[in-house]
């Protein structure tokens, strides 16, 4: 069945797709340059987005996401399991391992790291909350592909509890292990994930971190 799209709307969200941690404004060539569009276009739709606190332009031209992405944000956060309920189990899970430990959600073909607490290594896989990733690749991705309904070809990646340990996935110098977190009704709520340097993260220490990784995530459920 052929889906119905706006092309106005999907530029537009190209346009807020464009920003990123590594570039939070964007002059108006730039912007065109990540996104194809004209320079009028932008100019068009960035007025309109501007209107309803979507996009936001200083006096020196150069743009930024608005309020409302973060009020939206806010909304996006309470839905899934709270940072209050998550941020501790992330800690325990840095301190323990020594590597980065997130929570990763889907967003319809993507991941989206929604809280992290990073390595206390200096040498770490650094990942920043609300980084877009591939769904394809990675330990969590094959738990969030999996536990929302998508088939998977190998399912002897996961164990009995449904957690995946993988190395070079998304990177070929890291790995990670990842569980589900479902809430009380069942539902999938999360992954969650730990990834550090295969060299210090590697199939030994991955294995060792598994229990407690998943003692985590069950109490995660228990605080939805």
């Amino acid at each position: 069945m052929a889906t119905n799209r706006t092309e106005s709307v999907e530029r537009a969200m190209s346009i807020l797709n464009a920003f990123s941690t590594q570039k939070p404004t964007m002059s108006l060539a730039e912007i065109a340059e990540e996104t194809g569009l004209h320079k009028s276009t932008i100019l068009r739709l960035t007025n309109s987005m501007a209107i309803y606190g979507f996009i936001q332009r200083d006096e020196d031209g150069r743009f930024s996401v608005g309020p409302s992405v973060w009020r939206l944000g806010l909304i996006f956060r309470r839905d899934f399991t709270r940072r209050e309920h998550v941020a501790p189990s992330l800690k325990i899970l840095a301190e323990a391992t020594g590597e980065t430990a997130s929570f990763y959600v889907r967003v319809g073909n993507e991941r989206v790291c929604l809280y992290r607490e990073n390595s206390p290594n200096l040498l770490r896989f650094h990942v920043e909350e609300g980084m877009r990733l591939r769904l394809s690749t990675g330990a969590s991705g094959l738990v969030l592909r999996h536990f929302s309904g998508e088939e998977i070809d190998d399912l002897s990646q996961f164990n009995k509890n449904g957690t995946v340990s993988a190395a070079g996935q998304t990177n070929p110098n890291i790995s990670s292990i990842s569980t589900p977190v479902f809430d009380q009704s069942g539902e999938l709520a999360g992954a969650l994930t730990v990834s550090g340097l295969a060299t210090r993260f590697d199939e030994e220490a991955r294995t060792n971190a598994i229990p407690l990784l998943e003692s985590l995530a069950k109490s995660l459920t228990a605080h939805e």
